[in-house]
């Protein structure tokens, strides 16, 4: 479930990408906070303890930010971060009251081992769920534990918190079980598959020596055919 991560924020009353470049140089995040037909409040976050409670809580982090002596409950709704430093760029969230229900997408996650000679197919990652904003599951996790070729898992079967409603059609498929396919029949299928498409592959260098060697005993073979005769 969803713990409320304290985090001391400051108003904030520069805007543009010159004082967000400043507010991150400074360690700092750029945040927003959107919701209850309130104006958007900008606010800037310390780095480090914001990807920490981000980290901690998950897609749907729940955070309790002290506004300049005003506590804000905020769910996390949009993150963006620098692909190559792996840095905090820019926060979304949406203001929420405790008591009040939210309607959040939940991760998938699978557990257990299958049963022999089969494959896991985790067909849909997450799965949209309605439930109060401080009862926020991390994950929603599926059993696969022996599970045989042909079993399906569907989002009626979920584990949802107590109090939460599925939103999801309940005849979804979350979890197919399926057959295992060999290196050689899948080789086989993609080979099928693009010749269907007109691809052409390249010859490989294992494929290339093979072709030589028969190439080459073939030669030989005649050469002692036209001696014999």
């Amino acid at each position: 479930m969803s713990d409320t991560e304290k985090i001391q924020a400051e108003a904030r009353t520069e805007f543009g990408k010159g004082a967000a470049r400043r507010i991150r140089r400074e360690d700092k995040v750029p945040a927003v906070l959107y919701g209850h037909g309130t104006d958007p409040v900008h606010v800037t976050l310390p780095g480090h303890a914001t990807m920490m409670a981000l980290k901690h809580g998950g897609a749907n982090a729940l955070l309790e930010l002290d506004i300049d002596g005003t506590s804000q409950l905020a769910l996390t709704k949009q993150v963006q971060v620098d692909p190559i430093r792996r840095r905090l760029e820019h926060i979304d969230f949406v203001l929420v009251k405790r008591g009040e229900k939210v309607t959040v997408e939940v991760p998938i996650t699978v557990v257990g081992e299958a049963g022999p000679e089969t494959l896991v197919v985790t067909e849909n990652a997450t799965v949209e769920i309605e439930v109060d904003a401080t009862q926020i599951p991390e994950t929603i996790e599926v059993s696969v534990e022996g599970a045989e070729v042909g079993t399906q898992i569907l989002a009626s079967q979920l584990e949802v918190p107590a109090g939460a409603t599925l939103l999801a059609d309940d005849e979804l498929l979350i979890v197919n079980v399926t057959q295992q396919i060999s290196a050689e029949a899948l080789e086989a299928e993609l080979e099928e598959a693009e010749a269907e498409a007109g691809i052409e592959r390249d010859e490989s260098d294992e494929e290339a020596a093979e072709t030589e060697t028969a190439a080459a005993e073939g030669e030989g073979d005649a050469e002692e055919s036209s001696e014999e005769e």
